[in-house]
């Protein structure tokens, strides 16, 4: 009986057209390359996807590599060409760094245009302003926001301590000279009447119960008509505080790293914008016209 090829198997488990082709090209690829694949151990899988991982940028290519080569020993298995899988518990971690695009952000004059709304109720607005704040001036996650404690807050020292979380590290941020009235006024006068149940968190609801991640994003929400043509969110709000510290004010990259609470100085970097003309330079200095 005429042995199964791989392109055969992948049909006969119901894989389109499209996949099956990307299946076969992989594994030829990786065939050419490793002409003894067929009897290759989990370490001579695990050197090969190293090259890949060097070779390759994009995280999709990456995966797409070792499904096909894991494709191709569940093969060799079907047909009993092999009794044991070399690299079915293999894991590739791909880091996405995703572009940062500096068109989308806001400047420090129009995200401060968020503490200048008009509101029907006075605690309201004080409240809002307080949250606003954190947001706007030391660019603090919707997360961050909703765990903050009142001893969080420290006005005599000018200082907000933010907690560790598992992506962001902790870290001690001044308050700034315009928050430092909102924060005290909402502390010691509508803090106070908002609340219906002891509590330590900070940032309390009308409804006297402490905010949540989803609460602080519909708030950012109903900033929207302020900037009908942007894309305001808490995520868009706190890029754009990183981005206008190290252009705007010109901090040095370590300094932002450490304020915006980032585990990798490579993060950090995603947010330098260079000026065109300086791209046009570079341009030209490695790739001249002429």
């Amino acid at each position: 009986m005429k042995e199964q090829t791989f392109e055969e198997y992948l049909y006969s488990n119901r894989y389109t057209k499209n996949t099956v082709n990307i299946y076969v090209y992989t594994v030829n690829i990786f065939l050419n390359e490793n002409p003894e694949a067929a009897i290759y151990k989990y370490k001579d899988v695990l050197r090969y996807m190293s090259e890949i991982v060097k070779r390759y940028k994009q995280s999709d290519t990456k995966s797409r590599v070792l499904s096909s080569i894991k494709k191709y020993y569940d093969y060799l298995l079907e047909i009993g060409k092999r009794k044991d899988h070399p690299c079915r518990t293999l894991i590739v971690k791909c880091r996405r760094n995703k572009e940062v695009i500096h068109e989308d952000l806001f400047t420090s004059s129009e995200l401060e245009l968020l503490l200048e709304r008009e509101e029907y109720n006075e605690t309201y607005k004080l409240k809002n302003q307080a949250i606003m704040s954190l947001l706007i001036f030391q660019g603090l996650t919707a997360a961050e926001i909703a765990n903050m404690k009142v001893s969080h807050i420290d006005l005599d020292a000018g200082t907000i301590f933010v907690k560790e979380s598992r992506t962001i590290t902790q870290r001690h941020l001044d308050i700034h000279p315009r928050q430092y009235r909102i924060l005290d006024r909402y502390l010691h006068e509508v803090r106070p009447v908002l609340m219906t149940q002891p509590s330590d968190m900070l940032c309390i609801t009308q409804r006297g119960t402490p905010i949540t991640m989803e609460g602080i994003k519909y708030l950012v929400e109903t900033f929207k008509p302020l900037f009908p043509d942007r894309n305001l969110n808490t995520k868009t709000i706190r890029y754009s505080v990183i981005a206008n510290w190290m252009n705007e004010k010109g901090m040095p990259l370590e300094q932002v790293q450490l304020m915006a609470g980032h585990k990798w100085i490579s993060t950090t970097a995603k947010y330098r914008f260079t000026p065109i003309h300086e791209q046009r330079e570079l341009i030209n200095r490695f790739h001249p016209l002429g």
